[in-house]
Formats: structure tokens, C-alpha cells, sequence
């Protein structure tokens, strides 16, 4: 049987929970490489519909947050196999906060003359990374939840819809025979 209304139900749900969450990281000043990187895969199968979310590696971490080494301020929360993300014994890479260092502002420049003294960019900037590096690493990553809570709100109103949508396909389904 073909059941039109639940699959557009269901796609309706991913779709919501993908806009909402985009606007989230807009909102909190994500780059928008995340944001671009979000996306669902919906499938029919013989037991019933499977509807998948993915997006880069550290959407995850974003999203639950991950549990600092020496200093947990992070107030992660539990991932899917119920443990918490944590840095144990490797704090990030300092080069992947290139980026966001320059996004940020923090990133040294060159501009105008210089007052007698002459300033090292480069090492500049690899210092500011490995210290925010190190911070992130004792620290942790606070969660963000971007993703979960408009999966939740919009979770707790899909099964109702999903029922309605059934009745009116096998009504429909009844209608035509």
C-alpha cells in the first residue's frame, strides 16, 4: 500500500528539524560549513520507513558537547550510546582553529606602520591557536544542542500526524475501491 500522506509527513519532520536547526547555528554564529553540511536520507523498507540525519564529523561534538580532560565546564550531555564524549589524553588541533580565529578576530594583522617594533605574525597566531587549543582541550566543549532540541519539539507531534496521515491513505485507499 501506498501511504503518500505519511511519507510527506515524515519528509515534512526532516525538513523542520533541519531548517530549525540551520537557524540555530545561524544564530549562534556558525560559519555555515556545519549548517551546509546537514542533510537526511528517507528510505522505505519491509518493516517500515527509516529516516537518517547526517553531517560532518563534528556535528555530533557541537551538538552533545565533549567533556573536558582536567576541567569540565562543558555540561555535555550523553551521545547515543549513552557515554559522554571527552577529551582523554589529545587536545584538538591547533591548525583546525585557523578559521575560526580569523572569523573571530582574534587572528593578528598587519595594518598600517609599526611603532618601532616588529610582531611575528605567524607565530602569533600559531600561539593563539595552540592556547585555544589547550583551552578547549581542559575544558571541553560546551553542548549546544542545535540539532537535538528541534528534533525533540518536532518528535513529540510526529506520531499523532503520522496516525492522521494513516487514516486519511487508507481512507483514501477504501474511497478508490
Amino acid at each position: 500500500m501506498r501511504l503518500e500522506a505519511v511519507k510527506n509527513t515524515i519528509n515534512k519532520f526532516a525538513q523542520l528539524v533541519l531548517s530549525q536547526a540551520k537557524k540555530n547555528l545561524q544564530q549562534k554564529g556558525s560559519s555555515g560549513a556545519l549548517a551546509n553540511s546537514l542533510n537526511y536520507k528517507f528510505s522505505e523498507e519491509e518493516k517500515g520507513f527509516v529516516i537518517s540525519f547526517f553531517g560532518t564529523e563534528y556535528a555530533d561534538f557541537v551538538d552533545k558537547g565533549v567533556k573536558g580532560a582536567i576541567n569540565d565546564k562543558s555540561k555535555a550531555i550523553k551521545n547515543q550510546s549513552g557515554q559522554f564524549y571527552a577529551y582523554t589524553n589529545k587536545m584538538p588541533p591547533p591548525s583546525k582553529l585557523d578559521k575560526w580565529i580569523v572569523r573571530k578576530g582574534l587572528a593578528p594583522r598587519n595594518k598600517g606602520k609599526f611603532t618601532g617594533r616588529k610582531i611575528d605574525t605567524v607565530g602569533f597566531k600559531k600561539s593563539i591557536q595552540f592556547l585555544i587549543a589547550r583551552s578547549i582541550y581542559s575544558k571541553g566543549i560546551k553542548a549546544s544542542l542545535f540539532f537535538t532540541k528541534p528534533f525533540e519539539k518536532e518528535y513529540k507531534s510526529l506520531s499523532q500526524k503520522i496516525v492522521n496521515n494513516f487514516i486519511l491513505d487508507i481512507s483514501n485507499k477504501i474511497d478508490k475501491k
